[in-house]
């Protein structure tokens, strides 16, 4: 039986491998990117099962936008995957206070908004899944691991 996903990150990474491995399944994706050169890929190779939006997790307010987007264009979602994030290494003196705030809403506020937009959606169909994928990095701190900007990982 098919499913179909929203998976928020699916430019590379674990959200592009996870999008691909779901379409040649024969799942459907909505998939979010930053850019929307981005999912070419996807949307090229698999025009009747894949859709996306261009959405930036650190912009709040666009997120139930896309969350509902999603939901209005693929009629039901299955499964939402909160996958979108980075990380970053260096000295904590380098990350200005709009640097850690854009981090901090990427990797956690966002995530709480796309649960929170996804929720009622998933409550008006009866049900549906929700993944929060985060990286070990998340859990544990590190000497050295302190926040640096996305322009400065070459994103």
């Amino acid at each position: 039986m098919a499913r179909s996903w929203l998976i928020t990150g699916v430019s590379r990474g674990f959200g592009r491998v996870m999008a691909e491995q779901l379409l040649a399944a024969g799942d459907a994706v909505f998939g979010t990117v930053r850019r929307e050169a981005d999912g070419a890929g996807l949307s090229d190779h698999y025009p009747a099962t894949f859709r996306m939006a261009v959405l930036d997790m650190a912009d709040g307010p666009a997120i139930a936008p896309a969350v509902d987007l999603a939901f209005a264009g693929m009629g039901r979602i299955d499964v939402v995957v909160s996958n979108a994030g980075y990380g970053l290494f260096g000295a904590a003196e380098e990350a200005s206070a709009a640097q850690i705030d854009d981090i901090v809403a990427v990797n956690l506020t966002g995530s709480i908004k796309l649960i929170g937009a996804a929720l009622p959606h998933l409550r008006a169909q009866g049900g549906g899944r929700i993944i929060q994928i985060s990286s070990y990095a998340g859990q544990v701190a590190f000497p050295g691991a302190s926040p640096l900007p996305r322009d400065q990982m070459g994103r």
